[in-house]
């Protein structure tokens, strides 16, 4: 079904692309291809849309097309009530914003009872309409006609009367947006509860206590914070909106709507406006502002930890080498695994070179023994406890120079361990052998590995539990997958769990595609993929492109040329009357060919020059070497360090309000984003994940186990 035009728009002006490119690319989703496919191989009907923007459509494509499910039962309701006017209609037709929407639909939604509804059964509706369209100048008068068996004085009748007008007043669309307008330029307010006072967990808290701040300026992670402690009963929050500011503005659009009431009738009329703010607007319109600002700061911080896995996934690859992992330990131990250069699992045993038992010369000569006997490449040391101690044993050794030693975070490895994924990889081992193994796997290549682990387990972001988890989730899929696709895949060699992030793949065909290269051997060409059961056409058109197949006969298919273009290839190979083989990878001769020249026969320019970019170093990694790095000598404990120290350091984690450093104890530090640059700078936008950095201490709380740093050198 084609969009509606006002979505496209509002999509458009959001992206600030064209219609036509909005168009097109939901027509693609609607037509099942997926985000990686359209931003690489449909740059042509896209206008070129990056995955960013093409994920952006696919959100907003959602967005809408619930909205317009939500505009169906609303008219549908409207409708069967009787209520719908033309006016009402288009009005609801063109709403884009679903407070807007929501606000038409107020005054026509199944009510509960309310005093309103109470005084309406009563048989004042009536003096509450001549009221409201200001005919009753007199309402004293006016009132005594609805004395009666439930309504005993006027003045009871007058009170009912308002209670019908304080509720209309507060289903009016523009009394409800106007108040917005004022909140959302308020400032949000939290004092402590007398829970919080009485409760010793409410400490970590404190500077909230009493706190303020200008709603459309508070920083993300003050404003989740804030929101978890009244959802934990230590915190009041609420928006310091000026309640006679607020009253006058209401009165004035009541007024603007009908004109001025008698002096009379205008004083019952701001009494019920007064009500309408005090308990029916004020409680509504401040939830809706603090959920829209959570809003905005739940989509702030799923960008941070987006931007953090991102780099975390993209980390450079060791590769196939054969590495021994070791997850540290001082009681139970040192668990050390072999693994061959696949990350087959090749030998396992523990051993105890730290206290309480101290067997370091069994140790010793236990891990020379195994790099010998498996001929290991590189070692990889979990940063956890003992991380650091077991790094200087195995350096002690004298192991061969050219065995490359690194340190690996942990962080998740034991989540893996307890997993349905790791008791499926390794069933007859324990949880200590499937931790050493991950951690080994992470080195040699981190994208294939994290992927089996729950990105909120990885130890980057911030507030992950307190945003909306729906949109933390699509996010955090998106760059999975993003990632995924931007390295390719090796078809013979990739896991089910990494296999399900490609394009056009997922968990049902990730198996299916293992299991025949189990029975069948591996794949010999990417149209070998069509004899996998339930792969058909669209799923291979999907995800051929992003799957590679080293040693291939044809030299296209480890690369990320999509089978549909291989026969520009093979008429640029024929126009330089060489072989296939012989112009893949020779960065001269593709050199020397023109883009213009094959942008013929519906083949665009875009795809052509995607080709050229390829041919040269068909099947780059985009991912970088693995940089040598080693923490200062002198520091191994918090007490080691000294205000003005300079030292080396790795970035852990990015968030909103600075990054954190690990120098090589079991604290680690954070350089505040004041210090990385004037007010208002994004700590994303100076330091990455993963980043080998100089800090300098420039503060130091024994008592509370924290260090402020600042960068000295990136």
């Amino acid at each position: 079904m084609t969009m509606k035009a006002i979505y496209v728009e509002s999509i458009s002006g959001k992206l600030g692309v064209k219609n036509w490119q909005v168009e097109n690319c939901a027509d693609l989703l609607a037509e099942g291809s997926t985000v990686p496919f359209i931003s690489r191989y449909r740059k042509e009907k896209t206008g070129g849309l990056t995955d960013v923007e093409v994920e952006a459509v696919k959100h907003w494509v959602e967005v809408y097309d619930e909205m317009e499910k939500r505009k169906e039962t609303i008219l549908e309701t409207i409708s069967e009530a009787g209520k719908l006017t033309p006016e009402l209609k288009d009005a609801i037709e063109r709403s884009l914003v679903p407070s807007e929407l929501e606000d038409l639909y107020l005054p026509y939604r199944p009510k509960r009872k309310t005093r309103a509804t109470v005084a309406a059964a009563k048989g004042l509706g009536p003096l509450a309409d001549a009221m409201w369209s200001l005919k009753a100048r007199n309402p004293e008068a006016e009132a005594q006609k609805y004395i009666g068996p439930e309504v005993p004085d006027a003045a009871e009748a007058l009170a009912g009367a308002r209670d019908i007008i304080a509720e209309r007043l507060s289903e009016t669309a523009v009394i409800r947006e106007n108040l917005r307008g004022i909140f959302r330029t308020r400032r949000i307010v939290s004092t402590v509860t007398k829970a919080g006072k009485d409760n010793p967990e409410a400490g970590k808290y404190k500077s909230y206590f009493n706190f303020s701040a200008p709603l459309d300026r508070i920083p993300p992670h003050n404003l989740l914070a804030i929101l978890r402690a009244e959802g934990e009963g230590f915190l009041s929050v609420g928006i310091d909106a000026d309640p006679e500011r607020c009253g006058n503005k209401i009165y004035y659009d009541f007024c603007k709507q009908g004109g001025y009431p008698s002096e009379a009738l205008g004083a019952e009329i701001r009494k019920a406006v007064d009500d309408a703010f005090k308990r029916l607007l004020e409680p509504s319109i401040s939830g809706e502002v603090i959920r829209e600002a959570k809003e905005k700061a739940d989509i702030a911080s799923i960008e941070v930890f987006g931007e953090n896995l991102r780099q975390l996934l993209l980390a450079p690859p060791v590769g196939g080498k054969r590495t021994m992992a070791i997850d540290p330990g001082f009681r139970t131990g040192c668990k050390v695994v072999c693994l061959d250069a696949q990350g087959t699992l090749l030998h396992y045993e523990a051993i105890f070179p730290h206290p309480p038992l101290s067997k370091k010369i069994p140790a010793m000569t236990a891990i020379a023994d195994m790099v010998e006997k498996y001929g290991t490449e590189v070692i990889a040391i979990g940063n956890g406890t003992a991380g650091r101690e077991t790094e200087d044993f195995i350096r002690r050794i004298g192991l061969p120079e050219e065995i490359a030693i690194y340190s690996v975070s942990e962080d998740g490895a034991s989540v893996y361990s307890a997993s349905e994924t790791g008791r499926e990889e390794f069933p007859d081992d324990d949880v200590t052998v499937r931790g050493a193994v991950s951690i080994g796997r992470r080195l040699m290549d981190p994208l294939a590995e994290l992927v089996k682990i729950d990105p909120k387990s990885l130890g980057v972001g911030q507030y992950q539990h307190d945003v909306d988890q729906s949109l933390l989730r699509e996010k955090l899929d998106f760059t999975v997958e993003q990632c995924v696709n931007s390295v390719g895949v090796n078809l013979n060699t990739a896991s089910p769990y990494l296999l399900r992030y490609v394009s056009g793949i997922g968990p049902v065909l990730s198996e299916s595609i293992v299991r025949y290269r189990r029975e069948n051997g591996p794949f010999k060409s990417r149209q070998e993929l069509l004899k996998v059961p339930r792969l058909g056409p669209k799923a291979f058109e999907q995800c051929a492109g992003f799957l590679r197949i080293k040693g291939a006969a044809n030299p296209l298919d480890d690369s990320a040329v999509h089978p549909e273009s291989y026969h520009i290839v093979e008429k640029m190979a024929l126009d330089k009357h060489v072989a296939l083989s012989e112009l893949v990878g020779n960065a001269s001769l593709c050199a020397s060919i023109k883009a213009a020249d094959y942008a013929v026969d519906g083949v665009g320019l875009p795809t052509v020059e995607d080709i050229l970019r390829e041919l040269p170093k068909p099947g780059l990694d985009p991912r970088g070497e693995v940089k040598d790095f080693s923490f200062s000598e002198e520091i191994r404990e918090l007490e080691d360090l000294r205000v003005g120290m300079e030292l080396p350091g790795i970035i852990t984690n990015v968030t909103a309000f600075g990054a954190f450093v690990d120098i090589g104890i079991h604290e680690n530090g954070l350089i505040h984003a004041s210090r990385l640059g004037p007010r208002g700078t994004v700590p994303s936008s100076v330091v990455h994940l993963r980043q080998q950095v100089v800090v300098r201490v420039v503060s130091i709380d024994p008592d509370l186990r924290r260090i402020g740093l600042g960068l000295v050198e990136k």
